[in-house]
């Protein structure tokens, strides 16, 4: 069972708010370590951070603005009908669990997910393949509106229409509420951030929460010596590798010379020209110091490094 909040004629910041209120179909997959864009860390930051995050970027414009075309793409390939909901729903049995969904399919008791990738994240949907975080969002969506079934419609960009019907499991939906409660419980009511696990957004969150460095005396760790080893071997092991590659890469442009591409059987590589133009800015800070001044943008940053004592 859920409750509804109607969101027809809800302003943004108030609907951006709400989300912050539990957890939505596209935190379930960060949850679960199964979305590479996202991470448990950054959805903390999303819950707990007083301020609404503006989720604007030209991939959810896109995104949003097409729903409506990959809507209609998906009646004209089903012959269903589907419809908007513009209620917010929370499960009443997990109150922290809610669901802003694309479309309701009419006389069936499913939803409808609506996605637009573009040509180059083609192949994470081939064979019949759907990215795992999309996965988890209509399972949760599923599992918040008790609905026995979830479709994905998507379009590839200038390449295919395609869908999905995905069916209610027991097992995968257990697990998912499961880590979703453990999630909420200890992480987002507590107040305490969750592990790090190594994503650029979790990068994202740290620089967020730690801008600037503070004169303090020198920290002191304690249990860290066997990560940083670690690190370091790591970083030995990456540049063999990267000497490796070097090397493999040199003597194919030896085999090649001035040729532009060249094949195998199982591999197809170009050396092409490439022209770039690009300002001199140590001549004009030199010559034009009162240029370089006026157009010059300041950054600040943490620049992050270890030595060996």
């Amino acid at each position: 069972m859920y409750t509804k909040i109607s969101t027809a004629g809800m302003s943004r910041e108030a609907w951006l708010k709400l989300r912050k209120t539990g957890i939505g179909g596209s935190d379930a997959g960060a949850i679960c370590g199964l979305n590479p864009y996202s991470s448990p860390m950054k959805v903390y930051q999303d819950k707990t951070c007083s301020e609404s995050e503006e989720l604007d970027n030209e991939s959810i414009r896109q995104g949003h603005d097409l729903e409506e075309y990959v809507a209609q793409r998906f009646m004209e390939a089903t012959g269903l009908k589907v419809r908007r909901s513009n209620y917010m729903y929370r499960s009443t049995e997990h109150p922290f669990m809610i669901a802003d969904v694309d479309r309701l399919v009419v006389g069936e008791d499913a939803g409808l997910e609506c996605k637009t990738a573009s040509a180059y994240n083609a192949d994470k949907w081939k064979d019949g393949n759907i990215p795992l975080h999309y996965l988890m969002q209509c399972y949760h969506y599923m599992a918040v509106t008790g609905k026995r079934a979830w479709y994905i419609a998507a379009v590839i960009l200038g390449q295919k229409f395609l869908y999905h019907k995905l069916e209610w499991d027991d097992a995968l939906i257990c697990e998912m509420i499961g880590a979703e409660q453990y999630f909420w419980e200890n992480h987002v009511q507590k107040g305490i951030m969750p592990d790090p696990d190594g994503s650029e957004s979790c990068d994202a969150v740290l620089n967020h929460y730690f801008r600037k460095a503070e004169k303090f005396d020198i920290l002191k760790l304690s249990g860290f010596d066997e990560k940083l080893h670690r690190r370091e071997e790591i970083i030995g092991a990456i540049d063999r590798l990267k000497k490796e590659q070097s090397q493999i890469e040199q003597e194919v442009k030896w085999h090649m010379k001035n040729y532009e591409k060249a094949a195998s059987e199982a591999f197809r590589i170009s050396w092409s020209n490439v022209e770039s133009t690009r300002l001199d800015t140590e001549r004009i800070k030199r010559e034009r110091p009162e240029i370089y001044r006026d157009y010059a943008k300041v950054s600040s940053s943490r620049r992050f490094q270890i030595k060996a004592a």
